[in-house]
C-alpha cells in the first residue's frame, strides 16, 4: 500500500473511531437533553451558480452588479424536535459565535444542552470554550473535514438552491430576509427531512433513543 493510500486509510479509521465515541456520548445523555447540531454559513451577494437551463448552443446568462457583500447565519438544529434557531450577523468571528451561545442558552434555559459542531477556529477559541463551560453547554466535536456528518450542512444547501442560486438579489438584506423566511415556512418535520435526519441510513440513527 502506498504512503498516501495508507494515510487515507488511517484517516478513515480515526473518523470511524471518533464517530463511535460521539455515538456513545449521545447514548449516555438524559432524554431531556437538548441535542443540537450547530453550524454557520455565509451568504454572498454574488449568487452560487447551480444547474440551470438555456437555449441549445447558448450559454446561460447570470446578471451581476459587480458589487459583492457577505453575511453570516448561525444555526442550531434540535435533532429530536426539528426546532431551528437562526441568528444573522455581519461577520463570522469568535465574538459572534459567543453571542449565539448566549442565545442558545437563553432559549434552552432550563435544559441541559449539547452541541455537535466542527472544530472551526471560532468554535475552538479559548473564549468560546470558556463561555460554553460557563453556560453549561457541552461541546462535542465532529471529525475533521466531515461536513456531511452535520445535518445543518445539508439544510443550508436547500435554502441556497431555492433562494440564492443563479441570480443576484437587489441587496444582500433582501436575500437574507428571503433565506430566513424559507426556513420559517418549513414544519419541524420538513426541517428534519431536508437535513437528512429522517433517512434511516443517517449516521446518528445508530443511537436508539435519538
Amino acid at each position: 500500500m502506498s504512503g498516501s493510500a495508507s494515510a487515507m486509510s488511517w484517516t478513515r479509521i480515526r473518523r470511524q473511531r471518533k464517530k463511535r465515541r460521539i455515538l456513545r456520548q449521545i447514548q449516555a445523555l438524559p432524554q431531556s437533553t437538548a441535542l443540537l447540531a450547530q453550524d454557520e454559513t455565509d451568504l454572498l451577494l454574488f449568487p452560487p451558480l447551480r444547474a440551470g437551463w438555456a437555449r441549445r448552443g447558448q450559454a446561460a446568462t447570470v446578471l451581476l452588479s459587480g458589487y459583492n457583500d457577505r453575511r453570516t447565519v448561525f444555526g442550531a438544529l434540535h435533532l429530536r424536535s426539528g426546532h431551528l434557531l437562526l441568528m444573522e450577523r455581519t461577520r463570522k468571528r469568535a465574538v459572534e459565535f459567543q453571542e449565539f451561545l448566549d442565545f442558545i442558552r437563553w432559549h434552552y434555559r432550563a435544559w441541559p444542552v449539547v452541541l455537535l459542531l466542527d472544530e472551526n477556529s471560532i468554535h475552538t477559541d479559548e473564549g468560546s470554550q470558556s463561555l460554553a463551560d460557563d453556560l453549561d453547554i457541552q461541546l462535542v466535536w465532529l471529525p475533521n473535514r466531515s461536513p456531511h456528518l452535520n445535518p445543518l450542512d445539508h439544510l443550508w444547501g436547500h435554502a441556497k438552491q431555492a433562494v440564492c442560486a443563479n441570480w443576484q438579489h437587489r441587496s444582500l438584506q433582501i436575500q437574507m430576509d428571503q433565506f430566513l423566511h424559507y426556513y420559517q415556512t418549513l414544519s419541524p418535520t420538513k426541517v428534519l427531512r431536508k437535513a437528512g435526519m429522517l433517512s434511516p441510513s443517517f449516521w446518528l440513527h445508530k443511537v436508539s433513543h435519538l
